[in-house]
């Protein structure tokens, strides 16, 4: 090992969000095109309450290989009023045969999510946000057009 000690996570958050039935582009050169707009949702943790927005969106690649691209970017809203920009990327798998899956409509019902997301803020109580990294472990249900997550600070 470098000058690298091991991490350490710092549980931030839990939350949810609901989402519109997709919007799918199909397939392109880099994989399949999906958008799922964000329709509302919720965000708890110590210290920490507030709610998804209705705007922004997942901008969901499927490659050929069954993995699933994430470009996420949503507007949280604080209980005291505050505004939070997340933005993420991520990964989720639908297997080696998921792309041909996900043309048929056949989707699991669970599709374990892992992000590494961005928030920012103006408002003095979430400026510590800008500061840190964060990782996020979660699941998207399509059944119920939903998403839940657990987020993380690396530490």
């Amino acid at each position: 090992m470098t000058h690298a000690r091991t991490p350490a996570l710092a549980f931030v958050c839990s939350y949810t969000g609901t989402l519109q039935a997709p919007e799918v582009i199909g397939p392109v050169a880099e994989g399949i095109r999906v958008n799922f707009y964000v329709t509302g949702g919720q965000l708890e943790g110590p210290g920490l309450k507030g709610h998804l927005r209705p705007v922004g969106g997942d901008w969901l690649t499927v490659r050929p290989d069954g993995v699933c691209l994430l470009d996420v970017k949503a507007t949280i809203e604080m209980d005291d009023g505050a505004l939070i920009d997340a933005a993420y990327r991520g990964l989720g798998d639908l297997g080696p045969d998921g792309y041909d899956k996900f043309l048929r409509g056949e989707l699991p019902a669970a599709l374990p999510l892992r992000t590494s997301p961005i928030l920012r803020s103006a408002h003095p109580n979430y400026q510590w946000m800008q500061g840190e990294m964060f990782i996020g472990f979660g699941a998207a249900n399509f059944a119920r057009l939903e998403v839940a997550y657990d987020l993380y600070a690396v530490r």
